[in-house]
């Protein structure tokens, strides 16, 4: 019966968000999987490697034998029990492994055999893959972009949470977009960024959104890149500027890189939280050194260096504000003026956020 529970509805698996056991070995998993998937593999990375060793030398009969040999009672057992607490927790999961072929064949048998049933996907990893990214592809074609633009710290990322047709690249890179934008946790994978784009696009794009708001980036956000067809089809559209006095600017980066980061490193139960969020800083300050150059380098390094000891000092993080007032008014503003001005032809609307949200919602 197992044989007959194939599926290849990827849009189904997209729109619903079903829970997938990728029963690949660790080392693939980590290369890139699925959102909502869970890695419950049927061999682990050193029996992976071994039957790959016996594949080459003696052929597929001889690595079969193998990898029966290695996953064997109590190993067997384990993973059975795995998967079926997985099944229990999740009834409408389904399961892969790289083409649909052995592996997931295999484990749905054994999983059968222990009393419960799962579909496995037609073509495994590489088919639903080649779906996603196709999904990016297509996607410039059913929707006209919309891009959210505004100088560092005017709060692009916090205005775009009010509108449900945008996507937000930061969040799905887990990256805040600058130098500075480094997160304690690491980045995904450019195979989960790309996965985590195209069902994004696929579940706006089923709610018949003809437009789509994304938040000015550019193609490459720390260290994952937008695909290339998808950001050449965004570098032309339609630019909105959320224009926000300086102060307020202050205020959103001085809560984003100094309060919310600190916490974050606190809560990561570090030996001393604070040295490791400023360890963190001086490296964003020195990936920008070049660009800053020596002299704004130097005073931007001492306006921190004296925030921090105010801040040991006194308890209040404060004077943090003067170095994050030098580092948007002598970095960041003349930068991105730099580069708006090139792209004068595309803005339509320079406004604050309530405007903003009053056009967007009225176009």
């Amino acid at each position: 019966m197992s044989e007959c529970l194939l599926s290849n509805d990827f849009k189904s698996i997209v729109l619903h968000s079903t829970p997938l056991i990728d029963v690949r070995a660790p080392i693939e998993f980590e290369k890139g999987s699925f959102p909502h998937a869970v890695n419950l593999p049927l061999i682990n990375d050193k029996e992976r490697h071994e039957i790959g060793i016996c594949y080459k030398n003696y052929g597929n009969e001889e690595a079969v034998k193998l990898g029966f040999r290695l996953v064997s009672g109590k190993q067997k057992e384990e993973r059975i029990q795995a998967w079926q607490d997985y099944i229990a927790a999740n009834p409408h999961a389904k399961l892969f492994c790289f083409r649909g072929g052995q592996r997931s064949r295999i484990s749905q048998e054994w999983i059968s055999q222990s009393g419960h049933e799962i579909t496995r996907l037609k073509g495994g990893y590489k088919a639903f893959r080649n779906y996603l990214l196709n999904a990016i592809e297509e996607a410039p074609r059913h929707f006209k972009p919309l891009i959210l633009g505004g100088r560092t710290g005017s709060g692009k990322t916090i205005l775009l949470k009010n509108f449900p047709n945008s996507i937000d690249f930061e969040g799905l890179a887990n990256h805040r977009g600058s130098s500075f934008g480094r997160q304690i946790t690491p980045q995904p994978s450019q195979i989960n960024f790309e996965n985590a784009l195209a069902y994004d696009l696929t579940q706006k794009l089923d709610k018949g959104f003809p437009s789509l708001v994304f938040e000015d980036e550019g193609k490459r956000i720390g260290g994952v890149y937008i695909p290339k067809t998808f950001a050449d089809y965004l570098a032309d559209a339609p630019l909105i500027i959320l224009e926000t006095p300086l102060q307020e600017r202050v205020d959103i980066t001085f809560n984003e890189y100094v309060l919310e980061a600190q916490k974050v490193y606190e809560n990561a139960r570090y030996e001393d939280g604070l040295k490791e969020w400023k360890n963190s800083i001086l490296g964003a300050m020195d990936r920008i050194k070049k660009r800053l150059g020596m002299q704004r380098y130097q005073q931007l390094y001492t306006l921190f260096d004296n925030a921090l000891f105010q801040q040991i000092k006194s308890g209040s993080a404060d004077a943090h504000k003067e170095w994050i007032i030098y580092l948007l008014k002598e970095y960041y503003d003349p930068m991105y003026d730099y580069q708006i001005q090139k792209r004068s032809t595309q803005v339509q609307l320079r406004a604050s956020s309530t405007e903003i949200l009053s056009y967007l919602h009225s176009n």
